[in-house]
């Protein structure tokens, strides 16, 4: 953490910038509630980002540390944060292009071969309950990803969408016989990777440098399957050329698109369960794809 003093309940993005990076800050410019451009006295612009829920602000700055650690997909420089507050580097906006798209796919298959220590594994100095969005992430190790990915990912989201009446009980059924089968459905045993693990296309920032970065993490050990996933299940520009870039550098195990709906079953639950009804009933139709195979 990098902190100048205890932050008062009346400090805007400007001041927390100016205490965080030790620099004058000589403008700013409000995006949304959460989101401020800040330009420092030394001609940098920064993003300053206001944390919500207890532990937030640490899970993204951890994770932002842990990908860029790897040397492979670049993510913005985190330049302080503390418990309120995260300063990172403003990334300029481009326009994606197919050779962007390749050199993405190479440098996210890069990405999850650095690993992680297990399943579930927070990044360094990141907390044990972290968030994916706006959703509770708890992130427990584990050496077994199928029994982790149902006890740790897909499960406890189903009881909530149950407990909040937005699934009903014998709806739950096809979910719950999904994870009982995962050992059968989940393909050949992987190492664990170290994923970016909501990697959704607003999470990917097409730069003008040519290139494509990372923002707003949920980092973790996992199964790299369920990164590209992410990215087939909400779009992706030219997604053919993310997934060719990949498979240049770490061919996928036969049969993964069959997989893609097994690993969106985690997403597509958590959505259920801030956002409703309609993404159930997206959950239950991709959870009895899955077991039609």
């Amino acid at each position: 953490m990098t902190a100048g003093g205890r932050t008062g309940p009346a400090e805007d993005a400007g001041a927390a910038a100016a205490r965080l990076t030790g620099r004058q800050v000589t403008s700013v410019r409000q995006l949304s509630t959460a989101l401020t451009e800040a330009v420092l006295d030394d001609g940098r612009t920064v993003m300053v980002k206001r944390g919500g829920e207890a532990g937030a602000v640490r899970a993204e700055a951890a994770g932002l540390r842990w990908l860029a650690g790897a040397g492979a997909v670049p993510v913005p420089l985190v330049h302080g944060w503390d418990e309120r507050w995260l300063v990172i580097d403003l990334v300029p906006r481009g326009r994606p292009d197919r050779r962007a798209a390749l050199a993405f796919g190479s440098a996210l298959a890069a990405l999850h071969a650095a690993g992680a220590p297990a399943f579930g594994a927070p990044p360094p100095g990141g907390p044990e309950h972290a968030f994916v969005g706006l959703a509770p992430l708890r992130n427990v190790p584990g050496d077994d990803w199928p029994r982790w990915f149902a006890e740790h990912r897909v499960l406890p989201y189903l009881r909530r969408a149950v407990d909040d009446g937005t699934l009903r009980p014998g709806e739950a059924a096809v979910v719950e016989e999904v994870c009982a089968r995962l050992p059968h459905l989940s393909g050949p045993a992987e190492p664990p990777a170290r994923l970016h693990g909501d990697l959704w296309n607003g999470n990917v920032l097409w730069a003008d440098d040519g290139r494509a970065w990372l923002i707003d993490p949920a980092a973790h050990g996992g199964h790299r399957e369920s990164d590209l996933a992410m990215l087939h299940l909400f779009g992706c520009p030219h997604l053919d050329a993310v997934v060719e870039g990949y498979q240049s550098v770490a061919p996928l195990a036969a049969g993964w698109h069959y997989r893609v709906g097994l690993h969106q079953l985690f997403p597509l639950l958590v959505h259920t369960v801030l956002f409703g009804r309609g993404y159930a009933e997206q959950t239950l139709s991709t959870a009895r794809a899955v077991l039609r195979g």
